[in-house]
């Protein structure tokens, strides 16, 4: 078992990033920037009205001629006394030293009004330089950096690759569709975990139910893991009966790198090679599962996708909790500003809970009391 569960999730973001690719501007939303994003272009590229009204040079009053609008370049030149009508995001022309906001002049054969230098003009380079880095590598690229990198004169960015996952689902007892019977169970992991993987940066390319027999488990993990770069697995991780999971990692010349965790719940959860490619095996109860994957899963994911790995947030816990004296515990928990209250039905095979929590407060061994602070796990 892994010394901690802070330990183990730093093994899993020790994992290599994926290559890059070069995708369009318009595709990149979600994707994780591979390189840092440089101007390529200042912003604005010139000075600019940053209101409809008049540019003028100087103190007023000014004459009044001509006008300069937005996608065009001035074709007027100001001297002091002078001014001409402009449009916001227009080119302020030379000469000009403030803008007049229209609702702020009064025009009667000249303008009035009241004069600040500068005022209602954007110069240009105010928000950035050519070649002034706008975006880190790292950095999952979001609607508003898309709208950056394109003002700033960008058409295609460089990516990391999204991980391939193939997900293994064991257990005979699992059904896909209507009521479990007798000795059944219904599966909720088939139908949540690609979820969870997309909103992690990663994409389910396969899911494959596999028989509880070890021929069946060297099969599929020898055949999936030669078209992806995750292998996630759910159950089979203890030492059950028809537990194979360890014995076919074996028997296919993988290793472990953790084998089952301090942490309750989800403690089976394991890493593993498998060659190139990694396994991830996420115990079969379902809470355990998600906490599996969050724990392992989110870091791993990271590092393959290059992105920075921050330190966990702090909460404060609503109310007393326990944990085992030597592992930590991963709470379900509502998350209501930064006060985390316990959610209920937290059983290791409910989902109850888990479908109302934000994410998981991180209990210290042994507990933590009413009103300590505690790191936050949160859900993606």
């Amino acid at each position: 078992m892994s010394e901690g569960w802070y330990a183990a999730r730093e093994v899993a973001g020790s994992a290599s990033p994926l290559p890059a690719e070069t995708v369009p501007l318009a595709m990149a939303d979600g994707r994780t920037l591979a390189a840092d994003q440089v101007a390529l272009t200042d912003l604005p590229a010139f000075d600019t009205a940053a209101m409809d009204g008049w540019a003028v040079s100087g103190e007023g009053p000014w004459e009044i001629s001509g006008e300069v609008l937005a996608g065009s370049a001035p074709a007027v030149e100001l001297t002091a006394g002078r001014g001409c009508v402009i449009a916001t995001g227009a080119a302020v022309p030379v000469g000009a030293t403030a803008v007049i906001k229209r609702e702020d002049g009064v025009l009667d054969r000249v303008l009035t009004a009241a004069y600040q230098q500068g005022s209602h003009m954007r110069p240009a380079g105010e928000e950035c330089r050519t070649g002034e880095v706008l975006l880190e590598a790292g950095t999952v690229v979001t609607p508003a950096a898309m709208g950056l990198l394109a003002a700033a004169g960008i058409d295609e960015v460089e990516v990391r690759r999204v991980p391939r996952v193939a997900l293994v689902l064991f257990g005979d007892e699992l059904v896909e569709t209507g009521v479990a019977g007798i000795g059944q169970v219904r599966d909720a992991l088939g139908p949540q975990l690609p979820g969870w993987v997309r909103r992690l940066g990663a994409e389910v390319v396969e899911v494959r139910r596999v028989q509880d027999t070890l021929n069946a488990h060297v099969a599929a993990l020898r055949e999936v893991s030669e078209r992806v770069d995750v292998v996630m697995t759910t159950g089979g991780t203890a030492a059950g009966p028809v537990d194979h999971l360890h014995t076919a990692v074996a028997e296919l010349g993988g290793g472990f790198v953790v084998d089952s965790v301090a942490v309750r719940p989800g403690h089976p959860m394991a890493l593993a090679r498998l060659g190139p490619t990694w396994l991830l095996a996420l115990p079969g109860n379902p809470q355990s599962a998600i906490v599996s994957l969050v724990s392992l899963g989110k870091p791993l994911f990271e590092a393959l996708l290059g992105r920075r790995s921050d330190d966990l947030p702090q909460v404060m816990l609503a109310q007393a909790a326990k944990a085992p004296d030597h592992e930590h515990r991963l709470l379900a928990c509502g998350l209501d500003g930064l006060t985390a209250t316990p959610v209920q039905h937290l059983g290791s095979a409910m989902l109850r809970g888990l479908a109302a929590a934000d994410g998981f407060a991180v209990l210290p061994p042994g507990g933590a009391a009413e009103g300590d602070t505690v790191a936050w796990l949160a859900l993606p």
